[in-house]
């Protein structure tokens, strides 16, 4: 798993360094205004309909039912499965985009209704989102085919195609000029994204022989079970995209920029997540779907704990960090152009909220394994639709009553996430399928420690960046002596205590 996961987590961190520069460069050019706003909202609409029909429900309805035949070796029918699935699915994303195309004013105005307020914003950003909603039916190709190349145990080509929407991002945006603006040229970038994702994706399935050959959709007993599987995943994903829906709404009405701050605040949060709990959980499923359906219920709990520890270990640094030093990180990142100062203080509060619930992001997905492995999708949708509400109910509150603006929009995510943990966590238990393993018990501890040391570090570490080197450039080597600090002294306690983490090889 330590192999599979670094090979997953190598490409992911070159997706998120990439992902930097684009969202450094995106900062430069359209700072956090009317443009900016627009151009977030504009790309919301593909990622939304993606966490609909991406990741979030083809993993977990296809990709343990295709790994389980491939496991069994009946590779003709995982292939015919694969093709029926992906003729259903292209069937209902033509008929989607029709619709958006037609109805984006509505759509933009449901979204955010306090742009009708501004008739330039509200026009730009309708013809900004019909530039970029094309982009999701060419992902959900690469998505599916993702998910077949995981279950061969083909990991790297999912982990790699990220970074070519990041690099034609970069390469439009440095050619706005040629673009009405800056927004314009964000917008086509997605577009051209999606393009060579798409026929990177086809070429890497072709070197493994993996194929989807669109045809008149079929109505057969394995698409039965598969739509069961799905309708439960995509209410349990709807519900996820329903909160940030509703943060893009109250965002609208809050200053100016605050939809830019959740933007961007996210997106240092995406690091360790999609680098490391993703990279974990997104290794982890196929593994155990694989060995439930070969009856090895001792490895897939083995599998399980190991990854689950990994988690914590990975994750909780990031968490001490975020809270710690969020405006050093925010400055030193993007603070440059016409992003500006009071811009990276507005989105340091959010990333501090996010940062409570990195981990509980993270593993929630190695959780929810317990059940998609063994085919139950309506567990976790049932678990994920609570702490829907349970958010909800948070983000109304800490927004309006404790007056905490984005803030509050994102630590309602964070404490969500970890309430979708519990009830994941308490069910597993109580129906004896989620193993609890010593190996897990004996890694909190030094996990704990390695965090605690970590998140020391970086708090010393951004202070001496302001002494050391006061003035124009004190959140860069504050960001950077943090960074030091904290990983000396992270890596000196997992040293030290590496017997007791699951390290492989590396724990000897």
């Amino acid at each position: 798993m330590l192999r599979r996961l670094i090979s997953v987590g190598g490409f992911t961190l070159m997706s998120r360094v990439t992902g930097f520069a684009r969202d450094a460069l995106l900062a430069w050019t359209l700072g956090a205004g009317v443009l900016s706003d627009a151009f977030f909202v504009a790309f919301l609409f593909p990622n939304y309909f993606r966490a609909i029909f991406g990741e979030g429900t083809i993993n977990p309805a296809f990709l343990p039912r295709y790994a389980a035949l491939h496991a069994k070796g009946e590779t003709e029918k995982a292939a015919r499965f694969a093709s029926d699935v992906f003729s259903w699915q292209m069937a209902a994303q033509i008929a989607l985009l029709v619709l958006a195309m037609v109805f984006m004013p509505q759509i933009v105005r449901l979204m955010a209704p306090g742009f009708a307020d501004n008739p330039q914003q509200f026009a730009m950003t309708v013809n900004l989102a019909r530039v970029t909603f094309p982009y999701l039916i060419l992902t959900l190709v690469a998505v599916q085919l993702s998910a077949m190349l995981n279950a061969i145990d083909r990991f790297w080509a999912g982990a790699a195609w990220s970074n070519l929407l990041n690099l034609s991002m970069i390469a439009t945006l440095l050619l706005w000029q040629w673009f009405p603006n800056a927004a314009y040229a964000a917008a086509w970038g997605v577009l051209a994204g999606g393009v060579t994702q798409l026929v990177f994706i086809l070429w890497a399935g072709a070197k493994e022989g993996l194929w989807l050959r669109l045809s008149w959709p079929r109505w057969t007993p394995e698409i039965k079970a598969f739509f069961a599987a799905f309708g439960a995943v995509t209410l349990g994903a709807a519900s996820t995209v329903i909160a940030p829906l509703l943060d893009t709404i109250l965002a609208s009405y809050l200053v100016t920029g605050s939809r830019t701050a959740l933007y961007y605040a996210d997106r240092i949060n995406q690091l360790p997540l999609g680098v490391l709990g993703i990279a974990l959980g997104t290794v982890l499923l196929p593994a155990m779907s694989a060995r439930l359906a070969k009856g090895d219920r001792a490895g897939s709990d083995a599998a399980q704990n190991r990854a689950a520890a990994m988690c914590l270990l990975l994750t909780l640094p990031f968490m001490f960090a975020f809270v710690l030093i969020p405006d050093t990180i925010m400055r030193a990142v993007f603070a440059h152009g016409a992003f500006d100062a009071d811009a990276a203080s507005l989105a340091s509060l959010a990333l501090a909220a996010y940062g409570v619930g990195l981990p509980a992001m993270a593993l929630v997905r190695i959780v929810a394994s317990t059940f998609y492995a063994r085919h139950d999708t309506v567990t976790p949708m049932r678990a994920t639709l609570i702490a829907f509400v349970v958010n909800i109910a948070l983000k109304f509150v800490l927004v309006w009553h404790f007056q905490m603006g984005v803030a509050g929009l994102a630590l309602g995510t964070a404490l969500g996430a970890w309430i979708n943990v519990i009830i994941l966590t308490w069910l597993g238990r109580s129906r004896a399928l989620l193993a609890v393993e010593a190996l897990f018990v004996r890694a909190l501890p030094p996990a704990l420690l390695a965090a605690l040391v970590a998140g020391a570090g970086a708090w010393v570490g951004a202070r001496l960046g302001e002494t050391v080197m006061p003035g124009a450039y004190a959140d860069e080597a504050g960001l950077l002596l943090a960074l030091l600090c904290a990983g000396l002294g992270y890596g000196l306690t997992v040293l030290l205590l590496r017997s007791r983490l699951p390290l492989g090889r590396l724990s000897q």
